[in-house]
């Protein structure tokens, strides 16, 4: 064969090589002129050289690559920070076209060693790459401390309940510990545990738009024999605890229209009637919450619709809030029961409509379902329903998630989201922006705040308090723990909302596209947080070179002044981290005994921009009940109707080609921190890739990245974490004393939802309900599953 005949290969990929490098003179060129890293300009002109040489087919051409790829390597140590994933872009790609190069490079040479010479190539870049990894790997680790001597006594629960033989509510008790004192199940047998059974509860939409929204969210709970679960259509299904067996069903027959963002049902609660006989009809009752706002009572051991209560089992709880369209008001939590009232709220489908239905939180008789009372914020004087013709103000701060209970006190902790349209502030009213992203302390006697206390000044970056509060004893002082989607964690005088541990201030960037309605300060928690520092250009990720430099771009052209960067208009801006947390609706386990929070969190970015109302009108892009759309994507653009901008958010900040994140790993942990000193025990990415991958393909790489995560944890006696949440379809235990896995299982769903542990006839149960998440974009699934250890 001529030479030329044996050059074919080099000249084909010189003219991709060629191709790349254009790309990347274009990209780098643009990101210098945004003051950014020179490395891609400076890429794409030796990329240029060493194509050009290889047409030509001269050894130089290989030369100069090898020379480049030995750069990459170097440039991306630099900036990853002990970070090995952040070695990705750095590597893969480039080792990819290396092993290429060096592939045609025989067919450059006569030399008699010229295999010799490409094998070596590809073996020693082939260690390079591995060296890189292994040197980094674990770098995101923190290390283990010793963990708090166990307690003789430990915490008092304010709620009156306990777990062991039971879960009698969806946080375990009123004070949402998620704690278990069980120990038959231990580090040094769970790797023994199994699956024992799987229940499939079905009772999921029909209709294939609302069937997209998938994503039931729930937790169920155990009391006597029977284990009581919801489904993503709020059908109650009674399981026998022991084996999975069905014994009632009941379906309140919800439409499908009223599902608003997701199919959530988190769980239920169960009420004891004071002084009725145990066994006897509706003495125990279960109580739900439905996607359409009713609240329903069953007897607990029928199913059957508790009549006393409100003469037919139900209660409207819309009531009083005017129009409701259908998604527009539902609940999705399970309800809180403290000193015989029912306290609920709703979820208001933040970013439709500025006159959405009210965010009212509402108390009922849970012995016979009538109104007790109703805290409407903006009409504090009015205790009950509306006056004749009237309604609740619309459009409140509402609260979507789970509260916490203390019997003793009283009170009810309501963790509070945002007014209607998230993410602009004026028009809104005084009371609105004084209850607006708090926690609320409520009198369940009267209906009426005893004290409140705010996260977020004005807040327009969804910063919802979406975590449930938890009821502890702070250095012998009965508190309530409150994380929030920032991340920060502040612990509360239970009594008074004073703060027990330190709270400090930052500056926080002005101007966007509402200058005069920014506050010049935010505060932040001085005791723990679980944000981690402020994102830099070295921190934006790709799979390649290209996605990376394009994602750099992005940040550099978006506003970006660190925590609380207001959004804007003319530009796009950086929210970090974004509205799914720090903490979301999972909350955080307590271990009452050790004194230990377990925190599971969330660590991406928004990328988000205000559209005015024009160029909104000109998308169509109109509230649900006008336009009748219906989106899963985690990109959507909210109409915000009644305010002068609609708003796109990029949730995650995804790139829309291989759907990965600009923001380099991990996207989620779970930390240990202990109570008396705020310090971090350990922290630990949580996910693995198994699930994940570019173009939405899995990789089925069991290494841990730290996955995005939705669901909680429960903490055991024995030391043990369980949780599923992240994206990679694993329920998993985690040794309490080092952060490190110690057992795994597949699911058949995605498991977003807080797992469960119990007794029953002596055996101890794991229970996880995988219902996916089409968020989280794991896959849907109805399945109730028990493990357990070999009988």
């Amino acid at each position: 064969m001529t030479r030329m005949g044996r050059g074919w290969p080099a000249m084909a990929l010189a003219v991709l090589i060629a191709i790349i490098g254009a790309i990347l003179i274009v990209g780098g060129a643009w990101l210098i002129f945004l003051a950014g890293s020179p490395y891609y300009m400076l890429a794409g002109i030796l990329l240029l050289a060493s194509a050009w040489l290889l047409f030509r087919r001269r050894l130089i051409g290989v030369w100069i690559y090898c020379g480049l790829f030995a750069l990459s390597v170097l440039w991306g140590l630099a900036e990853s920070r002990g970070n090995a994933w952040a070695m990705i872009p750095w590597l893969i790609a480039p080792f990819v076209l290396l092993v290429a190069v060096l592939l045609v490079m025989p067919t450059l040479t006569v030399s008699p060693h010229r295999w010799k010479w490409s094998g070596g190539g590809i073996a020693i870049g082939t260690v390079a790459v591995i060296l890189c990894f292994g040197m980094l790997s674990g770098g995101s680790d923190s290390p283990a401390l010793a963990l708090p001597a166990q307690s003789s006594q430990g915490m008092a629960d304010p709620s009156g309940m306990a777990t062991g033989k039971d879960w009698p509510t969806y946080g375990g008790t009123y004070a949402n510990w998620r704690y278990s004192p069980l120990n038959q199940i231990s580090p040094s047998n769970v790797g023994k545990l199994r699956k024992v059974w799987e229940t499939h509860t079905g009772g999921t939409p029909m209709n294939a738009d609302y069937r997209k929204l998938y994503g039931t969210e729930n937790t169920p709970i155990k009391i006597g024999n029977l284990l009581y679960s919801c489904t993503a259509k709020n059908i109650v299904v009674a399981l026998d605890a022991g084996s999975g067996h069905v014994v009632w069903r009941h379906d309140p027959k919800v439409a499908d229209e009223w599902i608003p963002y997701t199919t959530a049902c988190r769980g239920v609660a169960v009420y004891q009637v004071p002084g009725e006989t145990p066994g006897s009809p509706c003495a125990l009752r279960v109580i739900e919450g439905t996607l359409d706002s009713r609240l329903l009572a069953l007897d607990a051991l029928s199913g059957k619709p508790c009549t006393e209560f409100n003469g037919t089992g139900e209660q409207d709880t819309k009531i009083g809030m005017g129009q409701v369209y259908p998604g527009l008001a539902s609940i999705n939590s399970a309800p809180t029961i403290v000193r015989g009232i029912i306290v609920v709220g709703h979820q208001i489908l933040d970013g439709q409509y500025r006159q959405a239905p009210s965010g009212v939180i509402q108390g009922f008789d849970a012995k016979t379902g009538k109104l007790a009372w109703a805290w409407d914020m903006a009409h504090p004087d009015w205790s009950g329903y509306p006056p004749p013709g009237q309604a609740w103000a619309r459009g409140t701060p509402n609260m979507w998630t789970t509260s916490a209970g203390d019997e003793k006190l009283g009170l009810v902790y309501l963790p509070l989201g945002n007014v209607a349209d998230d993410y602009w502030s004026g028009g809104r009213t005084p009371v609105e922006n004084a209850y607006s992203s708090s926690v609320v302390a409520l009198d369940v006697t009267t209906g009426k705040p005893r004290w409140s206390f705010q996260a977020v000044k004005k807040d327009v970056w969804d910063y919802d308090l979406g975590s449930p509060p938890s009821l502890i004893d702070y250095r012998g002082t009965p508190a309530v723990l409150v994380p929030s989607k920032q991340g920060d964690i502040y612990i509360l005088d239970r009594a008074t909302g004073r703060a027990l541990t330190p709270i400090g201030s930052i500056a926080a960037p002005q101007g966007g596209a509402e200058p005069q309605e920014r506050a010049p300060r935010q505060i932040v928690s001085l005791w723990q947080t679980l944000r981690r520092p402020p994102l830099t250009e070295a921190d934006m990720w790709g799979m390649s070179p290209i996605d990376q430099m394009i994602c750099r771009i992005q940040f550099r052209r978006a506003d970006y002044r660190g925590y609380f960067t207001p959004p804007s208009v003319n530009r796009h801006s950086v929210e970090y981290p974004g509205y799914n947390g720090g903490s979301d609706w999972g909350g955080v386990s307590i271990d009452p005994v050790r004194g230990i929070i377990v925190a599971n969190y969330n660590d991406m970015p928004n990328y988000l921009r205000l559209m005015p109302r024009a160029e909104a009108d000109k998308r169509d892009i109109k509230p649900r009940f006008a336009s009748k759309k219906i989106s899963p994507k985690s990109h959507s653009v909210d109409p915000q109707w009644g305010v002068p901008y609609a708003i796109d958010v990029n949730a995650g900040w995804r790139m829309p080609f291989t759907g990965l994140m600009c923001k380099r790993p991990p996207y989620g942990g779970i930390r240990a921190i202990d109570i008396a000193t705020g310090k971090t025990l350990w922290d630990r990415p949580i996910g693995t890739a198994r699930r994940n991958g570019p173009f939405n393909v899995p990789t089925a790489l069991p290494f841990t990245i730290g996955t995005p995560n939705n669901g909680g944890a429960v903490t055991t006696a024995s030391g043990l974490v369980f949780i599923a949440a992240a994206t990679d379809d694993l329920i998993r235990a985690i040794d309490l004393r080092t952060g490190k896995t110690v057992w795994s299982a597949p699911l058949p769903a995605g498991g977003q939802a807080t797992p469960i542990l119990y007794q029953q006839d002596g055996r101890e149960y794991l229970v996880i309900f995988a219902g996916g998440h089409h968020f989280m974009e794991t896959p849907e699934g109805d399945s109730v599953i028990a493990y357990a250890l070999p009988s």
